[in-house]
This record gives C-alpha cells, sequence and structure tokens, in this order.
C-alpha cells in the first residue's frame, strides 16, 4: 500500500504523538482498567487536532480515506489497541446528522464539538455470533419503535451518548439497525470486564421498553436522506467505493468489512509492539556469555513472528485496496484478512513472549499485555470461524449457516 506525501506525513505525526503522550502513561492506564468519559473525551480531542475521528471536520479525513483509517488502527494499536477500539465505536455518532429532530436537537452540538461518543450493540447473551436473526424486537407503536432486548460486549456502553442497535423490525419481519440517542431514551447499561482491551468501557446493554422515533430506524434514516438529494457518501461518509457497496450489500454487512479490515491492521500493530520488544532483548539479554539473540531457536522466533507480521499486513492492504475499488471482493478479503492477522497475532505475540522466557510472564512486561490484548482479538467483530463461513460463502455462494 503506497502512501501519499500527505498520508506519510500523518503517520509520523499519530506515531510522534502516540511516543510522546502515550506511551511512557500506557501501562498505568491499561493497569486502571477501563477509560472513564473524561479521559476518553481527552483523546479524541488529541487524535482530532490530527484529522482523527467522527465531528464533521474530521470525519471525510479520516473514515473517508481507507489508507488513513488503516494506517491509524496499525499506529494506535502499536502503542494502546483499548484506544483505538473505543474510537471505533464511536463509529455510529456518524447518524445522528440525519435522525429524528429530537435526536439532532440533543447530540448534534456534542457531534460537532467532538463530543459525542457512541456505541454500536450487536451480540446478545443467547445469539453470539448469529447476528441474523436476533432475538431484541423493535415493535411498531404509532410514531414510535419500541425496543426490548439485551446486548452484551457492548463497547462504550456507559459512557455512549448514542448507540446504533441490531433488532428483529416486527413490522418489516426483518433485521434492522436502530438508533438509541440516551438524551431521549433511556437504557441500562452493567460494566463487563474482559481478558484484554482493560481501557475499553466494556458492558451489557438492557433494553426495556425503549422507544424512539420511527425516524432513527436505520433503513429510513438512509431512504430519507437520498429522498432529500444526499448522495450515499455523505450519509455514510466512506470512500466512494466504499459507499457504493452499501448499495449492494446490507449497511451491517459493510460496516463489518470496514471494521475488520481495521481489525486486520490491529493486530499488525500489536504484533509489531511484540516483535520491537523481542528483538530488543534478544539483543541485549546475554546467556553462556552472547546475546540470545546469536542463538538459532530465538532467531527462528523472530523470523516466525516478521513473517506474521508482513503476511497480515499484506492481506490487510489488499482487504482496504478492494474497499477503496468498490470491489466485488471487498467482504470476502476483509474477513480473511481480519481471520488471518488475527489469528496470527496470537501466535506472533506468543513467540515474542517465549523469547523473553520468565521475563515474559511478569504482569509489570509489556509483553503480556501484547499476548492478552492479541488474544481478544479473534472473537469480536466476528470470531475465526464465522470469518472463515463467510469466505466460503463468498467463494462457493453456498451458505453454511
Amino acid at each position: 500500500m503506497r502512501l501519499t506525501d500527505d498520508q506519510r506525513a500523518f503517520r509520523d505525526d499519530l506515531r510522534a504523538y502516540l511516543e510522546d503522550e502515550i506511551d511512557p502513561v500506557v501501562d498505568e492506564l491499561d493497569r486502571n482498567g477501563p477509560m472513564v468519559r473524561d479521559e476518553l473525551e481527552g483523546y479524541l480531542d488529541d487524535l482530532a487536532s490530527l484529522g482523527i475521528g467522527f465531528a464533521p471536520d474530521t470525519v471525510d479525513r479520516y473514515f473517508g480515506d481507507v489508507r488513513r483509517f488503516a494506517i491509524a488502527s496499525e499506529e494506535i494499536s502499536r502503542v494502546w489497541p483499548s484506544l483505538n477500539v473505543a474510537l471505533q465505536m464511536s463509529s455510529p455518532s456518524l447518524f445522528v446528522r440525519f435522525a429524528a429532530d429530537e435526536t439532532r436537537r440533543a447530540l448534534l452540538p456534542k457531534l460537532e464539538n467532538n463530543r459525542c461518543i457512541g456505541c454500536l450493540a450487536v451480540t446478545e447473551p443467547d445469539g453470539g455470533s448469529d447476528t441474523a436473526r436476533p432475538n431484541t424486537v423493535a415493535r411498531r407503536d404509532g410514531d414510535e419503535f419500541v425496543l426490548d432486548g439485551e446486548k452484551v460486549w457492548v463497547g462504550n456502553a456507559g459512557i455512549a451518548d448514542v448507540a446504533l442497535v441490531v433488532a428483529r423490525d416486527e413490522s418489516a419481519d426483518a433485521r434492522d439497525l436502530f438508533l438509541v440517542d440516551r438524551e431521549n431514551a433511556t437504557y441500562e447499561t452493567e460494566a463487563m470486564d474482559t481478558l484484554g482491551w482493560k481501557g475499553v468501557p466494556n458492558g451489557r446493554v438492557i433494553l426495556d421498553d425503549v422507544r424512539i422515533p420511527v425516524e432513527n430506524r436505520f433503513s429510513t434514516i438512509f431512504s430519507e436522506a437520498i429522498a432529500e438529494g444526499y448522495d450515499v457518501h455523505e450519509i455514510v461518509p466512506f470512500p466512494e467505493g466504499v459507499s457504493q457497496l452499501f448499495l449492494e450489500h446490507t449497511p451491517l454487512n459493510v460496516t463489518f468489512s470496514f471494521m475488520r479490515t481495521g481489525m486486520a491492521f490491529m493486530a499488525v500493530g500489536i504484533m509489531r509492539a511484540a516483535f520491537e520488544d523481542a528483538l530488543e532483548y534478544a539483543r541485549d539479554r546475554e546467556t553462556f556469555g552472547d546475546p540470545i539473540g546469536k542463538h538459532q531457536l530465538v532467531q527462528e522466533k523472530l523470523y516466525d513472528v516478521r513473517a506474521a507480521i508482513e503476511a497480515s499486513r499484506g492481506l490487510a492492504r489488499s482487504a482496504a485496496e478492494a474497499l477503496v475499488d468498490g470491489d466485488p471482493d471487498a467482504r470476502l478479503l476483509s474477513s480473511l484478512a481480519k481471520g488471518y492477522a488475527c489469528e496470527r497475532s496470537i501466535e506472533a505475540t506468543g513467540d515474542a513472549l517465549q523469547v523473553l522466557g520468565a521475563a515474559g510472564l511478569d504482569p509489570e512486561n509489556r509483553m503480556e499485555r501484547y499476548y492478552r490484548d492479541a488474544r481478544v482479538m479473534t472473537i469480536p467483530d466476528g470470531t475465526t470461524e464465522i470469518q472463515k463461513l463467510i469466505v466460503g460463502k463468498e467463494l462457493t455462494g453456498l451458505s453454511a449457516y
């Protein structure tokens, strides 16, 4: 993936910010657990100054340029994956601009001031990877929808201003997305802990008779915006090629294709961090009078980690280019990249940890965090098993689930 001068300057500026401001304190940040709202807002302000975020003055540069999005995913995740996850989970705030009047009145000022935090509520306690048949229901009642159900493992759940909820629209007997703003519709949340990504405020979302305007159904948001003369790119500010995919696939599948490509680059970032630490350790640590990097089996570990990085980055770049081009294979390649890179990140961080030996087991050592964060990667946004079935369906035209 060749970068323009602008994209290269963006990468260098972001890398400098992360190394100067986040890296020196990231260990303490991660140990302290989930970010509170004020903390995340501070980071969002910093990132906005670099052209990253969902406010109107940054979103076209961030989501509108797949390469910049990929750079941000990899570079942020190399230092603190939790920050990247919390950032990306705010994407539903995009749709506030086209929502019902009451939602716009409540949240547009926050969005314009880079203070609107979002979350995506997909997974259910009894549904797991089955997102096509949600148990959460949306029942039409006059000029409102009434939502009932429960979602789990929702990033930003407890601090979000707006949630994009996957539910079954009973009136159409079909899956749809529903925008719930917490200024006008209250839902309960409960914190949930995870093995890795400790900085993300993960949680359970409980929807009990939650009422929203009919205009906040995503299919309605989309169709009414089109009727008002907006093009797809203005509604969903992805690049033109990605926006076109919205006309060919369901919104959730296109969104997942984009996010899964980001997840592949996240995995590369985590592997890079582990590789850099293992390489430094191999050069400095001595046994039997020589640096351990001189030993053949240590060099083999380093080879395996570097190979995993390069192969995973190559697949991730292929997925990114397919999105840019609006390639029909974009969904296949994003799932292939996500599944492959995330699995490799577990193996690569394990190999890097092995280079450190007992030192890698020390909770004060970053390698332990890299390993935990990598282990989480194979589950959110669709497990590796689901990615394999998506690729299988794209290849054969036959669905195995």
